[in-house]
C-alpha cells in the first residue's frame, strides 16, 4: 500500500522542510509513503527526510537528459538530488500543458532508464464519463503505456477521475474499484486512486481489492491530514 502526496505548486523550500520535519515525527502507520514537492523544494525534502523510509518524488520528468527545454527537468537531474521517482502524466499536465499519451510513454521510459520509480497517471474527464467513455479512455491511456514501456517492478499507475480532482467530488468505492480493475486488465501493475482523497474516505477507498494506495492532492498539504490518511489506509 503506497500513499503519495502531490503538493503541486505549493510549499517553497522552507515550508517544505518544516512539513517534512513534522512528517518525520507523525504516526503514518505501516504504509509506504512518498511526497512530491515542486522542483525548487526537492533538495530540502530529500535532506530533511534522509535516514527515514519516506521517499521523495518529482512531479514530472522530461524524456531528454539535456537540451533546450526551458522549464523542464530531466531524470539525471532528479537522481543527482537524491530523488527516488517521479509522477508522469498528471491530469493537470495533460489538461494545461499539452501532455499526451505519447509523451507520457517517453517520460516514463526516460525516468525508468535512470533508475527512477514512476507513478503514471490516467483518468477520464467529466464529459468523457458522462458520455460513457470511461472504459475506452482508460484502455487507450493504459494501453499506450503497456505497449510502450517494458515490464518493470518500478512502474505504478494512478487512476485520477479528473472530475474529482480539486472539486470535492469523489468516486464511490465501487466506481474506483471498477476503474482500477479496468486498468489492471490492461496492465498488471499496482494502481493508486487519486481524486479528492481525504481522511474520512481513505480507509473505504483503500479497502477495495484493486486499490493499492492513493495519490493525495490538497489533503497532503497538512501534516496531520496526510498522516491520518496514511493511518487509515494502513487499517484497510
Amino acid at each position: 500500500m503506497l500513499i503519495a502526496g502531490n503538493w503541486k505548486m505549493f510549499k517553497g523550500p522552507e515550508e517544505a522542510a518544516d512539513f517534512c520535519r513534522g512528517l518525520r515525527e507523525a504516526d503514518i502507520g505501516t504504509v509506504d509513503v512518498v511526497v512530491c514537492p515542486p522542483y525548487v523544494s526537492l533538495a530540502a525534502a530529500v535532506q530533511t527526510l534522509s535516514m527515514t523510509e519516506i521517499g521523495v518524488f518529482g512531479q514530472s520528468c522530461h524524456w531528454e537528459e539535456t537540451g533546450a527545454f526551458t522549464g523542464e527537468v530531466s531524470a539525471p537531474m532528479l537522481r543527482e538530488l537524491g530523488v527516488y521517482g517521479t509522477l508522469v502524466g498528471h491530469s493537470e499536465r495533460r489538461q494545461l500543458f499539452g501532455e499526451t499519451d505519447e509523451t507520457v510513454v517517453l517520460r516514463t521510459n526516460a525516468a525508468l532508464a535512470r533508475g527512477l520509480q514512476v507513478i503514471a497517471c490516467v483518468g477520464e474527464t467529466a464529459s468523457e464519463r458522462e458520455a460513457g467513455q470511461t472504459e475506452a479512455v482508460l484502455r487507450r491511456q493504459v494501453g499506450a503505456i503497456a505497449a510502450g514501456v517494458a515490464e518493470t517492478d518500478d512502474l505504478i499507475l494512478a487512476y485520477e477521475p479528473v472530475w474529482a480532482i480539486g472539486t470535492g467530488k469523489t468516486a464511490t468505492p465501487e466506481m474506483a474499484q471498477e476503474a482500477h480493475a479496468i486498468c489492471k486488465s490492461v496492465l498488471d501493475v499496482p494502481v493508486l486512486y487519486g481524486g479528492s482523497v481525504k481522511p474520512d474516505n481513505a480507509a473505504e477507498l483503500s479497502s477495495q481489492p484493486d486499490v493499492d494506495g492513493a495519490l493525495v492532492g490538497g489533503a497532503s498539504l497538512d501534516v496531520e491530514s496526510f498522516a491520518t490518511i496514511c493511518r487509515e489506509a494502513s487499517h484497510s
